[in-house]
């Protein structure tokens, strides 16, 4: 109990140093002020549910990276045997000879 009195006390002064501030603005400037308050809280909170679900957003990344290489690796059929050249499959069906009246 040590380190949450002092804690407490902290955070309940620093509570009152803010609305005392607020209450001695004029309107304007106390919606302002208002504002900008509701921005550093939504940017704290933003940044503690980030730090909160890191690893489980880096955990959820790779394994769905995993499962797309996966299905890209299985999509090669018997019938069209292609070339892997690093990480890139060109498929046999891409060097088809052309005729010249079909360009497209």
């Amino acid at each position: 109990m040590n380190l949450a009195e002092p804690l407490l006390a902290g955070l309940t002064l620093a509570v009152c140093t803010v609305l005392l501030v607020r209450l001695c603005l004029s309107p304007a400037r106390r919606q302002r002020f208002d504002r900008t308050l509701r921005g550093w809280g939504w940017t704290l909170r933003h940044g503690a549910l980030q730090l909160w679900h890191w690893r489980a957003s880096r955990r959820l990344a790779r394994t769905e990276a995993e499962a797309v290489i996966r299905r890209a690796r299985g999509r090669t059929t018997a019938n069209d045997d292609g070339e892997w050249s690093g990480n890139v499959y060109t498929p046999k069906s891409f060097r088809k000879t052309r005729r010249p009246d079909q360009l497209h």
